[in-house]
């Protein structure tokens, strides 16, 4: 089976736990199966609950460039990535990541792929229902299969698929926007299902609609325009203006975390991180990314959120109108999960900046300089080796490096390596800095 899991947006909904770079789908909140204290994400239970149903799977991840590292991070340096460069809708992402399959990986343009969000919350029966949605394609069924969620309300969050007949597998008689909620009951009491945002085709079916809609030869052509591409989804471009769709009703579990009153409804015990709750809490939740404990009393229907980002005490209802206050906040990211472990701003000053950087065992940063910035390093835990302006050096726990401005230097992580950057300077910017080969790797 080829999936194609759309692992895009930036994170505005979860502040204080995401950001540009770290979407709600790297969040870690659900207990990693057969450990008592290590969390998996959104993005590394799908990828498992995926590799055990089908241990053949071949699934490509469709990200932002911004992304690529933490999902490194997170699934591992073989993981297939389709990158936009830059963000666009959900039509321009699937056409890429179907060029790339067909023109990168070698698809044969007849095989099937399932398209789906990587963020809902689902079960095992979600996936056993892909494989049949991949079924449906690969013998031709339509030329679009769709996923349809049972309602389980009258949701005025979602479109809704209106099928010709309450059958299983329906031919589709229609789409509908985000109703209010009336007309929800209604579409309901008719058969219409929720739609989720899962698609199955045969990738010469997409390749060519997108070349009809788009103009491009093949994938590098294609990767080539994409910053010129209208912003459009797949449903808009493509879904509403095919006649030959078939979908497919899914009644198990299916909820989409898009808040953090439904992040909260999903975690799978109140609190995760150091947190302590008096007697007189009730419905409670709590994620604590700090070294420092949470104490909650006398609450009632309330989520804490605390993370490098911020801090954020909310309602859940209210914490769902979050948005407008989020986006006045300016302030550089502040965490990040990289392909080669996490850096943490402990501190920001007016000339200066202090991270803590974690390297994951056998991986290095890039050979660099800075013009504008000297670097101190304190090496807090573990063994590595640095590479300054040529030159090798072993270090261990409490070595100290200094790099005056316009020094190359690279650090690489024997064991896993902590060290405190202090970086000092008129003018700190992630643009000050100068890539190059190391001579010595």
């Amino acid at each position: 089976m080829n999936i194609i899991l759309l692992s895009g947006g930036s994170g505005k909904r979860l502040w204080p736990l995401s950001n540009d770079i770290r979407s709600k789908q790297f969040i870690k909140i659900f207990h990693k199966p057969g450990t008592e204290n290590e969390y998996e994400s959104m993005v590394q239970r799908m990828y498992r609950m995926i590799r055990e149903v089908d241990p053949e799977a071949k699934i490509t991840v469709a990200t932002a460039k911004s992304q690529v590292s933490a999902i490194h991070n997170q699934l591992g340096e073989d993981v297939g990535i389709s990158v936009e460069p830059c963000r666009k809708d959900t039509f321009p992402a699937i056409a890429l990541a179907t060029a790339y399959l067909h023109d990168v990986k070698g698809v044969d343009e007849n095989e099937a792929v399932v398209v789906c969000p990587v963020d809902p919350l689902v079960n095992e029966d979600y996936f056993r229902a892909l494989e049949k949605l991949w079924e449906l394609a690969k013998d031709g069924t339509a030329n679009l299969s769709l996923m349809g969620i049972d309602p389980t309300y009258p949701s005025e969050k979602y479109g809704y698929i209106l099928p010709e007949t309450k059958e299983f597998i329906s031919k589709v008689s229609g789409f509908k926007e985000k109703p209010d909620a009336d007309t929800a009951e209604k579409y309901i009491r008719a058969g219409g299902l929720w739609n989720g945002g899962v698609f199955a085709y045969k990738i010469s079916y997409v390749l060519e609609r997108a070349k009809e809609l788009i103009g491009f030869s093949d994938y590098p052509n294609l990767y080539q325009k994409y910053d010129s591409l209208e912003k459009i989804s797949f449903d808009y471009a493509v879904v509403e203006h095919e006649t030959d769709i078939a979908v497919m009703r899914f009644a198990g579990e299916w909820k989409d975390l898009g808040t953090w009153n439904t992040l909260a409804e999903a975690m799978e015990e109140n609190a995760v991180g150091d947190v302590r709750f008096d007697k007189t809490c009730e419905n409670v939740h709590a994620i604590n990314e700090l070294d420092v404990p949470i104490l909650a009393m006398g609450l009632k229907d309330v989520v804490i959120s605390v993370s490098p980002e911020g801090i954020l005490v909310s309602d859940k209802h209210q914490s769902s109108y979050m948005k407008p206050f989020v986006d006045a906040i300016h302030q550089p990211v502040m965490f990040a999960e990289k392909s080669w472990g996490s850096y943490r701003v402990l501190d920001a000053g007016e000339n200066s900046l202090t991270v803590k950087v974690t390297l994951l065992p056998g991986h290095k940063m890039n050979y660099h300089s800075h013009e504008r910035r000297d670097e101190v390093w304190t090496v807090i835990e573990g063994m590595g080796k640095t590479f300054i302006d040529g030159n090798v050096r072993d270090v261990k726990s409490g070595d100290i490096i200094s790099m005056p401005a316009g020094c190359k230097h690279m650090v690489m992580a024997e064991t896993k390596l902590q060290i405190i950057e202090v970086q000092i300077g008129k003018e700190i910017s992630v643009s000050d800095k100068m890539k190059y080969e190391c001579p010595l790797m």
